[in-house]
């Protein structure tokens, strides 16, 4: 699959497949993650592999939109120092890029995935073991599409803006 067609196809999915992900391809996504580029290189990030179903299930109350998390057949907690500290932005930023990358991966090898967020940390913290100076506000799910026509569903009419909305020339 072309980076384009990756970009332009991927899904959410939030519903999979009773089926554990292939070893080499959670360690694909794992490497994604891991190969992007950051901010001067610090790499500022723990990716935590979850694939224990009852692990999983636990973790789907971490959030109001984070269900999805307990048919996954695997998740990715994606850890950092306190994204409120000094270098929070570039934190962020760097995370979000490795996630995207991550998602792309799993996309190329027909895994779907869904994000995330973390609303109650404390319970993120205690269910991954994270020490104190860690923060984990974003968490993907990820397995086999239970309907595997999401993979080559086309793009729905008015899904995204129009480019010539969402971009200007120069200045505002």
């Amino acid at each position: 699959m072309e980076a384009w067609q990756a970009i332009n196809s991927v899904r959410v999915v939030r519903e999979f497949a009773n089926r554990p992900l292939e070893p080499d391809h959670l360690t694909r996504i794992l490497n994604a993650g891991r190969r992007t580029g950051s901010s001067k290189n610090a790499q500022r990030w723990v990716f935590i592999a979850v694939q224990d179903g009852e692990h999983l299930r636990q973790l789907a109350a971490v959030g109001r939109y984070a269900g999805h998390l307990a048919g996954a057949a695997a998740a990715v907690a994606l850890v950092t120092p306190d994204p409120n500290g000094p270098r929070g932005k570039s934190i962020m930023w760097d995370l979000g890029r490795a996630a995207q990358n991550m998602v792309l991966a799993a996309w190329e090898l027909g895994i779907g995935s869904a994000p995330a967020t973390v609303y109650d940390h404390v319970l993120a913290g205690r269910l991954l073991g994270l020490p104190a100076e860690q923060d984990c506000s974003f968490i993907l799910s990820f397995g086999y599409p239970a309907d595997t026509s999401e993979l080559t569903a086309p793009n729905r009419r008015g899904g995204r803006r129009s480019l010539d909305e969402v971009m200007r020339e120069e200045r505002w």
